[in-house]
């Protein structure tokens, strides 16, 4: 990496987790300048506006959480052993992601979605993605008869994002990891009870 690259991802890196707990709008200059020891200018220099920076400080924030689910995931060895991997996921989020501010998902997507609407179709964009990804494992898992074939694989991966992303809501407003716990648990006897062949 050049100097240039290495002090642009040295920005990203360092105000990801700022924007992500303090959203968008309350992500002033100021704070930018303060956490990275950097001025108006240099920090101008590498990114095109405070919009810029917010759209890859969520990206930045975005790759590492799904980096880890796809580690997780990767450590099955079958269709449904993979979507079980999601749940076991899920079940430590709450203090994983206590070191960056949350969840980007929740935290980025709620703060956008009323003040910039390219961050907030860019978290939409991701959301799908997911869901996406979800699907082709239940389709994967039917597939290879672990998963019966009647199973609408769509409405259950909104089903298993949404209850995620509630019990997400719910534990860091309540400051209480058992919401995501309890969801992480549930989804797998959804899995075992209601889904497995």
């Amino acid at each position: 990496m050049s100097k240039s690259e290495k002090t642009k991802a040295f920005i990203i890196e360092t105000v990801a987790p700022i924007f992500n707990q303090n959203g968008y709008s309350a992500m002033s200059l100021s704070k930018i300048t303060t956490a990275t020891g950097l001025t108006k200018g240099a920090i101008y220099g590498h990114f095109e506006n405070k919009e810029n920076l917010a759209i890859e400080a969520f990206r930045f924030s975005v790759r590492r959480v799904l980096k880890d689910l796809n580690k997780e995931v990767n450590q099955g060895k079958t269709p449904l052993e993979k979507l079980l991997k999601i749940a076991s996921f899920y079940k430590k989020y709450y203090s994983y992601n206590k070191q960056f501010g949350g969840c980007p998902f929740l935290n980025i997507g709620v703060d956008s979605n009323h003040q910039n609407s390219s961050i907030s179709d860019l978290v939409k964009s991701y959301n799908y993605r997911i869901l996406d990804q979800f699907k082709l494992l239940i389709d994967a898992a039917k597939a290879s008869n672990e998963i019966k074939t009647t199973i609408d694989s769509m409405l259950y991966a909104k089903r298993f994002f949404y209850m995620i992303e509630g019990a997400v809501y719910m534990s860091y407003i309540m400051k209480d990891e058992h919401y995501t716990l309890d969801a992480s648990i549930f989804m797998e006897q959804i899995i075992k009870q209601e889904l497995k062949q």
